[in-house]
C-alpha cells in the first residue's frame, strides 16, 4: 500500500526494496515474513495469484516461511503442509503486544513448527521484541496466542463495565482510575486502555476493534471444535461485536465503553 512504500521510501536509499507480490519477495529472499490481517488474507499470500507457491512447479527448495498473523490452528496447519510439500520450512510466529510494544520493540514472540527456522530467525525476533518462545508443533503458538487474546478480550469488557457504572453513579471516572493503579488489579494492559477511556482517545489505534472481535471469534470456533464451553468469551464477542455494527471499526478496542456507556 502507499503508506508502506512512504516508509520504505523515507528509509536510506538501498536498505529495503519494494516487491509487488508475495511470489517476488519468495523469489529474493532465503526467509520471508507474513504479517497480515486476518486467516484467508494470510492463506492467499500462500496459494493465491502471484501467490508464494501460486505457481504450478514452484519449488521452495529450504526457503523459509514465517507466518505472523493471527490465525487459527487449522489454517497455519495447511499453510505448514503447502510450504513443506514444495520443499520449505514453516514456523508459526504469533504476536503477543500491542502497537505500543511494537514500537518499544518489546513484543512476545511466539513460535511453533521448524525449530532450525526458528533458531535462524532469533536476530529479526530480536529486533521486534524481548522474548520469544518456542512452543513446539504446528498449532500450539496459534493455541496459546488465541487464549491470551480471550484472556484480554473478557479483560478489557470488565474494565469497560467498571468504568460505566462509575460514570452512572456520578462517580468521576479519572478518580476510579487513580484508585485502580494503587490496587493489585493495576497492569500496564488495563491501565493504559483506562487511560484512553477516561480521554475517550479511541482514534489512538493500538489493537483495532475489528482485530480483537476477529480473535475472540477464533477463539470460540476452537472452543467449537473441542467442545469446551467460553461462556466470558461469547458474552464479550456479541459486546465486541455490537460495537462494531455500531459503526467503530477503525478505532481501538477500547472503544467498546461508548457502546456499554451510551
Amino acid at each position: 500500500c502507499e503508506e508502506i512504500k512512504e516508509q520504505a521510501d523515507a528509509i536510506k536509499a538501498g536498505l529495503v526494496n519494494i516487491y509487488i507480490t508475495p511470489y517476488d519477495i519468495m523469489q529474493m529472499s532465503d526467509i520471508i515474513f507474513s504479517c497480515v490481517t486476518d486467516p484467508r488474507s494470510a492463506k492467499e499470500n500462500v496459494i493465491g495469484n502471484c501467490g508464494v507457491v501460486g505457481r504450478e512447479g514452484d519449488i521452495l527448495d529450504g526457503k523459509g516461511y514465517v507466518e505472523m498473523t493471527s490465525i487459527d490452528p487449522q489454517t497455519s496447519k495447511d499453510i505448514c503442509e503447502i510450504i513443506k510439500s514444495k520443499g520449505g520450512r514453516y514456523l508459526e510466529a504469533q504476536i503477543q503486544g500491542s502497537k505500543l510494544e511494537a514500537d518499544k520493540g518489546s513484543l512476545v514472540i511466539l513460535a511453533a513448527g521448524d525449530r532450525s527456522l526458528f533458531l535462524d530467525c532469533q536476530s529479526c525476533f530480536k529486533a521486534m521484541g524481548n522474548t520469544a518462545f518456542f512452543l513446539g508443533d504446528t498449532g500450539y503458538a496459534t493455541k496459546t496466542n488465541l487464549i491470551l487474546q480471550l484472556m484480554k478480550g473478557i479483560a478489557l469488557v470488565g474494565l469497560v463495565e467498571g468504568l460505566a457504572l462509575a460514570d452512572r453513579c456520578g462517580i468521576s471516572s479519572k478518580d476510579v482510575l487513580n484508585i485502580f493503579k494503587l490496587t493489585n488489579l493495576n497492569c500496564d494492559y488495563l491501565t493504559h486502555k483506562a487511560d484512553l477511556i477516561v480521554k475517550k482517545d479511541f482514534k489512538h489505534v493500538e489493537q483495532a476493534i475489528e482485530h480483537m472481535q476477529k480473535d475472540m471469534k477464533l477463539t470460540l470456533d476452537l472452543s467449537d471444535q473441542l467442545k469446551q464451553p467460553l461462556l466470558m468469551t461469547s458474552t464479550a464477542n456479541e459486546v465486541y461485536k455490537h460495537a462494531r455494527r455500531l459503526g467503530y471499526d477503525g478505532h481501538d478496542a477500547s472503544c467498546i465503553y461508548m457502546r456499554t456507556r451510551h
